[in-house]
């Protein structure tokens, strides 16, 4: 018999672990370029997790103390009868969170269905208000549909709506501005992304369109004034309040300001892989375990408590062509 399990998952840095971000898919209706190709090719469907598996994996780590679950991608709202799985996690009275991250471009149909289900939180990305710049971006002409989507969601009752955006200079970084102001007239936080050295890109180098989070707060404060925020989201963006406003906005720096030190969260992949890091390979396959094990939590959260002892204390990303792990996020989850 199995021996018992603590009540908490913690590294070997002390840090304990309290958020599970949970791709459904790695699917998605879009190819935005700094993430994947035009002919991406995407893992049989039977690699992929079950909604019943993923709720398995879902309540072992709820079991350790996991308070806040964020479904990821792909795109999640394109994984059928996702809502269904939504509602089961909805319903656990220990999550503090449950959140989406989607491209919004099934938000218009999808909100009323996720708000009843639970979902509490929506991140929706969004590079760009410049229709054909949209769709150079994300190979999709599709930007309508997303601000439709963002607009559908804010009559109902998400406690927060936040947008994410990745700036790339010589590609949108022209728009920070617009950014924060159609963030501001709706009542939206924004995040700004430094581009990570994930995966492989063909579209562009990245070390000729990086831009620091430094100069994207440089270009915000020509129009806007940016106080220090005392918000604390358990995760890496670092908040300033637009003055005046009740807009946010966060800046998440994997390069120019590293945030591993507070890390609480890891990641479980479609595919059912535990990701401990995005900066590393070290990986666990939960798959193998739920399918051989069906139903035997304990040995679940055995297997994790185990696995977690590998999380490294911080990743090592530069601003280069050497992509040190080929991972597309479109499959880790964003």
């Amino acid at each position: 018999m199995l021996n018992a399990q603590p009540a908490q998952l913690v590294d070997p840095f002390g840090r304990r672990i309290t958020y599970l971000r949970l791709s459904v898919t790695d699917r998605c209706d879009f190819r935005c370029t700094y993430c994947m190709g035009e002919d991406m090719v995407f893992a049989p469907r039977e690699q992929i997790l079950s909604l019943e598996e993923l709720y398995a994996v879902a309540d072992a780590f709820i079991g350790l103390g996991v308070k806040r679950i964020r479904i990821t991608g792909g795109e999640p709202l394109v994984r059928k009868n996702l809502v269904s799985l939504l509602r089961r996690l909805g319903a656990r009275a220990e999550l503090e969170d449950l959140a989406i991250t989607t491209n919004g471009s099934q938000l218009a149909a999808m909100a009323r269905q996720l708000f009843e289900a639970g979902v509490n939180r929506l991140n929706v990305s969004l590079d760009s208000l410049k229709r054909e710049r949209f769709a150079a971006l994300t190979r999709r002409d599709m930007l309508d549909q997303v601000i439709g989507g963002i607009d559908a969601a804010r009559q109902l009752g998400f406690s927060k709506i936040k947008l994410n955006s990745v700036i790339q200079k010589g590609h949108n970084d022209d728009e920070v501005l617009d950014l924060v102001e159609f963030a501001v007239g709706r009542g939206l936080d924004i995040s700004f992304i430094e581009e990570m050295p994930l995966g492989s890109v063909t579209s562009h180098q990245r070390q000729l369109t990086f831009c620091s989070s430094s100069e994207v707060r440089e270009r915000i404060e020509q129009r806007y004034s940016l106080q220090a925020s005392s918000k604390l989201t358990g995760g890496p963006s670092r908040y300033w309040q637009v003055t005046g406003t009740d807009t946010q906005v966060g800046f998440i720096s994997p390069h120019s300001n590293n945030f591993c030190g507070a890390c609480n969260r890891v990641r479980v992949t479609a595919e059912g892989k535990l990701v401990l890091c995005l900066g590393h390979d070290n990986a666990l396959d939960l798959k193998q375990l739920v399918r051989a094990y069906p139903g035997d939590t304990q040995r679940l959260q055995a297997a994790l408590c185990d696995a977690l002892q590998l999380k490294p204390e911080r990743h090592h990303f530069a601003n280069d062509e050497q992509v040190q792990v080929i991972r597309f996020m479109s499959m880790t989850g964003g």
